[in-house]
């Protein structure tokens, strides 16, 4: 009554020669990558505690310890006041603690549905904080102001 299927269906998997990472595999180099993009901005604002705690949790996913940077490393003259955490402009604070707080956002997503509590309590910590952080930031001059619930 009908024609046999003659070709391969285009829906099967080509043959597999290579290894494939399972769904957890992939949420943890994804977790892992989001946490690691967190650690480099808290450190850019020099928040070394905060950075620690992501740090163990990165460390945790991947066996190693991330990369970081250090508040000792050698400086120029010309850069080492204007490149610490101190000295930075209330507008580049705002934008890093808003950068942080997307970073934090991605990882607390990305935790929750890989189910891992220890990396979404921290997520969650650091939304607020960085949250608290922007409240704590006056406004840009000129930037108009958001009212909350308005559209």
């Amino acid at each position: 009554m009908y024609e046999p299927i003659r070709a391969k269906s285009v829906h099967t998997m080509a043959d597999a020669d290579f290894p494939h990472r399972s769904r957890e595999e992939e949420l943890d180099i994804q977790l892992a990558g989001h946490l690691a993009a967190l650690l480099a901005v808290t450190d850019e604002l020099g928040l070394d505690e905060a950075g620690g705690s992501i740090a163990r949790q990165i460390e945790r996913l991947r066996g190693a310890a991330p990369v970081r940077l250090s508040p000792a490393a050698p400086r120029t003259a010309d850069d080492a006041d204007a490149d610490s955490p101190a000295h930075l402009a209330d507008t580049d604070r705002a934008e890093l603690h808003a950068r942080a707080l997307a970073l934090a956002g991605r990882a607390l997503v990305v935790a929750a549905s890989r189910a891992d509590t220890a990396a979404a309590i921290l997520s969650a910590e650091r939304m607020d904080a960085h949250t608290a952080a922007l409240a704590e930031t006056p406004p840009a001059p000129g930037t108009p102001r958001r009212l909350v619930g308005a559209h």
